[in-house]
């Protein structure tokens, strides 16, 4: 027979590797991290703990895991002291790897991490005065080859797990600073009646899946991800403080409504089917039509949550006035609920694009506001430090320990506290 990697598939196949729901580790324990609860009680059971004691057991530990964010078995104090070396003997709380963590001068903070096989993926912490958004990765790598992307030029390498993607969820609570105590002493001073809790430092306060990758050719290991962030019992992010960016993933995109339930952004980029097919060439499968089509079925769009149409300025490719009144005839004519961002073009070496003056984009904004359609101006975040939209790439793995370790301390001596 010949070897498998060496078969053909006959047709059209989407590029949708898909990876195991746990990355192997070499000392053979599982990480517990991105595990439901029914998960973690099996994994018990299969351990050798009876039925009764592995559904107590997954449940305590499910909500040290989520709910107080502890990353040692021994903090987990309503669990005998003889059980804890045993859970520590075969099971572990992982994080990503932090490789390197940079501060922007706007306060913008991003993290290179890297997975338990050794991959490199970024997400990024952008803090404003009324709310605190973490941009979050779903691949390393990004299946699309959207041209004025950065993160577009790297090769996909393999989808996250849901492990990896709730991980720097996690990861970012820990560096803010905002779980509530590992211990179950005094909690009443920091949780209300309904087990809610006031975290120190800036709390997390949204999140958006716009960091590497396209999450919805990643759906099954995002949708399980995010109903961990979602869960009551666990991380209680309410899924209107979720939204999730695609490119135009037709088939996908009702079942990411009804199956998870966040607010959705669309990468739209292009009104003209000649300049989307060059920047989002997925446009050439699941064309723009089809696209607004399908964001008119998006269940639970309505005036209270909006379509969010994510447009990046770029000059003479698709920021003149006919291109603004074009928009607003196509989001008219599907009587879309929708919002459009306006991104001024991030530049990145080797980008063949320039960005829109800002008269052109302000133009723009104001044929598209006349239209009745919001259409704020972004402001670039994180510039400085190639963590703004369409910078992600992981070229700092390619910097000696030495040099990242300089550049973080040159960082932390310049970067804002973020109380």
């Amino acid at each position: 027979m010949s070897q498998p990697s060496l078969m053909t598939i006959p047709g059209q196949v989407d590029p949708v590797p898909v990876a195991r729901d746990i990355t192997p580790r070499a000392d053979g324990r599982v990480d517990l991290i991105g595990l439901p609860r029914p998960r973690i009680r099996e994994l018990f059971e299969q351990a050798g703990l009876d039925a009764r004691q592995a559904k107590l057991r997954a449940k305590q530990v499910f909500h040290w895991l989520y709910h107080r964010g502890v990353t040692e078995f021994e903090a987990m104090t309503d669990i005998a002291k003889t059980m804890r070396p045993w859970l520590a003997e075969r099971f572990v709380i992982g994080r990503p790897d932090v490789v390197e963590a940079q501060h922007s001068s706007d306060g913008t903070r991003k993290w290179l991490l890297r997975t338990g096989d050794g991959h490199d993926f970024e997400m990024v912490f952008i803090p404003d005065e009324t709310r605190g958004t973490l941009c979050i990765s779903s691949q390393v790598g990004c299946t699309l080859n959207c041209t004025f992307c950065h993160t577009g030029t790297m090769r996909l390498v393999r989808n996250l797990t849901p492990g990896e993607i709730v991980g720097q969820v996690m990861l970012a609570r820990d560096a803010l600073g905002e779980w509530p105590r590992g211990t179950m002493a005094g909690l009443d001073a920091v949780e209300d009646d309904r087990g809610h809790y006031t975290a120190d430092g800036r709390l997390l306060t949204n999140i958006v899946l716009m960091g590497m990758g396209e999450p919805l050719y990643n759906f099954d290991h995002v949708r399980d991800a995010l109903h961990l962030i979602m869960d009551g019992d666990g991380l209680g992010l309410s899924k209107r403080r979720i939204t999730l960016s695609t490119s135009g993933v037709i088939p996908m995109m009702e079942r990411c409504g009804e199956e998870i339930g966040v607010n959705l952004a669309v990468s739209l980029h292009a009104v003209r089917k000649e300049v989307r097919d060059e920047i989002v060439p997925l446009n050439r499968k699941y064309g723009i039509e089809e696209l607004l089509a399908a964001c008119a079925d998006y269940p639970g769009a309505s005036n209270a949550r909006r379509i969010t149409f994510e447009y990046v300025m770029l000059r003479d490719k698709n920021d003149s006035d006919e291109d603004a009144r074009e928009l607003v005839r196509l989001l008219r004519k599907y009587d879309l609920p929708a919002k459009v961002n306006l991104i001024p073009f991030n530049p990145w070496p080797g980008a063949g694009y320039e960005c829109s003056s800002p008269e052109r984009i302000q133009a723009f904004s104001d044929i598209v506001f006349e239209g009745g359609i919001s259409a704020p101006v972004r402001t670039p975040r994180g510039r400085d430090i190639d963590a703004a939209c369409g910078q992600l790439r992981t070229a700092a793995e390619k910097k000696s320990r030495a040099q990242r370790d300089r550049e973080a301390r040159e960082s932390e001596a310049t970067a804002a506290p973020f109380a």
